[in-house]
């Protein structure tokens, strides 16, 4: 029997609640419990895809949506509540700490603009584009559109290495020469362009690439 409380339920409770029915052999808790087994934890089930999960029996597509846009959800209230702090980005350190839980585990690269006022504190962090980093899917308007948008007074490049290795390509660091020289033009400078893979971070700044 389901209690009271969400801090009060097991993880297959929680599951079984976005899941809302079961299949017509097992009941919605089983489900449930059979999804998180089939993936070691409930930890194993936040970076599938619709189509991963729909290989336990039970879990059409429309379960599998629901718990992915949950995980989603999770994961940006996860980093939305470290802006919301009102937290200083007095050095890359900061915002690489607070970017690492959004990318660590992205299986494909994205390149986001993080939009800063003029206090230095974080506004938002915007996504550009989705796939391979070049400069024909990064363009410049693109970035300082989402910049002008948000009315940042500054911006930090980011984006994320699928392959573990945080290391600039010569196409980051082109791209980000381009990027900085059309930030002097819109007088938004870029201050810094992170690179974010597993848990460490690449910051250009840091290295003296900027």
């Amino acid at each position: 029997m389901i209690k009271f409380g969400a801090q009060n339920l097991s993880d297959s409770e929680l599951i079984a609640i976005l899941l809302r029915t079961g299949g017509k052999d097992v009941s919605v808790l089983e489900l449930a419990q059979r999804l998180i087994k089939e993936n070691r934890n409930i930890a194993g089930l936040v970076n599938k895809s619709v189509d991963e999960l729909t290989k336990t029996k039970g879990i059409g597509k429309d379960k599998a949506a629901t718990l992915v846009a949950a995980f989603e959800i999770a994961r940006r209230v996860q980093m939305q509540s470290k802006w919301l702090s009102d937290t200083k980005i007095t050095e890359p350190r900061i915002l690489g700490e607070i970017l690492i839980p959004l990318l660590r585990d992205e299986l494909k690269e994205k390149f986001m603009v993080a939009c800063l006022n003029r206090a230095n504190k974080l506004i938002t962090v915007k996504e550009i584009s989705v796939g391979s980093l070049n400069e024909s899917v990064v363009h410049p308007r693109e970035v300082f559109k989402a910049a002008l948008d948000a009315s940042a007074a500054s911006i930090v490049l980011v984006h994320n290495h699928p392959s573990g290795n945080n290391r600039p390509s010569k196409a980051d660091i082109n791209l980000t020469k381009k990027l900085k020289e059309a930030g002097n033009i819109f007088e938004i400078p870029v201050l810094d362009h992170i690179i974010i893979a597993g848990n460490n971070y690449f910051s250009f700044v840091e290295e003296n690439l900027l």
